[in-house]
């Protein structure tokens, strides 16, 4: 039973794939240059969450489908332009914004992920190239981390609600 006024938005495995990606990336970053085999298994817990949330993006309920929440860059852009100028909407599911941080967190962790690996093959084994890449990849997903902590801290105050609680209960305001 939900409380009058709430809406479920956010499905449990939105919110398990969100809670369990952000505990498993702080996790290979804290064993990075420590215990190999966890940050690796780390990466490859990673990657197989990325894989089942690209199936839930087609298959999964309303808000979880792409079709939902992935705008052009012309949507994105017209949202901050009027998130600038204090008249955007609010969405019940991510806003075009969230949406394009949504995609561009899962690619660059992807990226990471699949850049992690191959340094595992006997291609790239010793390659200071892939390292470098991998982390470069690794840093700028902190940079969109920041971005996309910055912004629903900003949303969260700009329309009155918790958006880190609909996160964990997965309801919002109707």
């Amino acid at each position: 039973m939900t409380e009058p006024g709430l809406i479920r938005v956010w499905d449990p495995f939105v919110r398990a794939f969100h809670w369990s990606q952000a505990a498993l990336i702080a996790l290979a970053w804290v064993t990075a240059d420590g215990v190999k085999w966890v940050h690796e298994w780390s990466g490859y817990l990673v990657a197989a969450l990325i894989g089942l949330r690209v199936l839930w993006g087609f298959l999964g309920p309303g808000h979880a489908r792409f079709s939902d929440f992935v705008r052009g860059p012309r949507a994105v852009i017209a949202y901050l332009g009027d998130l600038l100028h204090g008249r955007e909407r609010r969405f019940l599911g991510h806003n075009p914004a969230g949406g394009a941080m949504i995609v561009m967190l899962l690619t660059v962790t992807a990226a990471t992920a699949l850049t992690g690996w191959l340094q595992t093959t006997d291609a790239f084994w010793g390659s200071q190239r892939m390292e470098d890449l991998h982390e470069s990849l690794a840093i700028l997903i902190l940079v969109l981390v920041a971005f996309h902590v910055g912004g629903v801290i900003f949303e969260s105050r700009r329309h009155g609600e918790n958006l880190v609680r609909s996160m964990i209960t997965g309801m919002k305001r109707r």
